[in-house]
């Protein structure tokens, strides 16, 4: 299906919580949301797509630098967070963009053929999350009620990468699903591509996205990791946090 931005996907959820309140009551529906746990996860496809297209988003790049794409990219998702909590969400978990330029995709477009990671995309996104974990920390302190929870995707896939093979992994640079490319990563995957022999051994399932096997261990770290992976507090900590 097609993708659905995030004010799109807001305005779903105040729909969702008008109903909630006709059919519960305000004071029930409010109590339940406020009781719920809330995740986040925006920007990776605001570079891959957007700001990193090739050929396509030349122009933009020649006029809007990467700073001034990222703060206008920050100064929405402020905004965003703040109607989220104005629509009583609480315990919001912000999950920040993983190393974009380690995926297959940008790996082939963008790497001399070294085999590492893309650079520029991954300065993006560091630039990007620095940002972002300081208006988390902002909201944090300034919205009463709320606990925000930056959870850091971008050091534990980092370390996955790094450490595939202490992770179970053999596989840290190429897509299990590929169609051609050196690492897989020039077409999506689809009814006509190739497949490994395990996919359980690979870090990344298509040119895009981790595998099944290391979402787990992502999901894990972010349920119950300590606060070099998630802060302040961890997902399982926040669910049973009442303050």
């Amino acid at each position: 299906g097609g993708r659905i931005n995030l004010d799109a996907q807001i305005d779903n959820y105040a729909k969702n919580r008008r109903d909630m309140m006709t059919q519960r009551g305000e004071v029930a529906a409010v109590s339940r949301l406020r009781g719920a746990l809330f995740s986040v996860t925006m920007g990776s496809n605001d570079f891959i797509n957007n700001y990193l297209v090739p050929v396509l988003s030349v122009p933009e790049r020649a006029v809007t630098p990467p700073e001034a794409f990222i703060n206008g990219m920050i100064a929405k998702y402020r905004q965003q967070l703040i109607r989220l909590y104005l629509l009583d969400a609480r315990k919001i978990v912000v999950v920040n963009v993983g190393p974009i330029g380690c995926i297959p995709y940008l790996r082939d477009i963008m790497t001399t053929g070294a085999g590492a990671c893309a650079e520029f995309p991954n300065q993006l996104a560091q630039s990007f999350n620095r940002k972002l974990r300081a208006v988390v920390t902002e909201l944090g302190a300034g919205l009463g009620g709320s606990r925000f929870v930056y959870a850091d995707v971008y050091r534990i896939v980092s370390d996955l990468i790094a450490n595939y093979k202490s992770h179970g992994f053999e596989v840290a640079d190429s897509a299990c699903c590929y169609v051609g490319g050196r690492f897989g990563g020039l077409a999506p995957c689809g009814p006509t591509s190739s497949y490994c022999a395990d996919r359980s051994k690979y870090v990344f399932w298509d040119a895009y996205h981790p595998s099944d096997a290391a979402n787990v261990l992502i999901a894990s770290r972010i349920l119950d990791g300590d606060p070099a992976d998630i802060s302040p507090v961890n997902v399982r900590q926040l669910l049973f946090d009442d303050a």
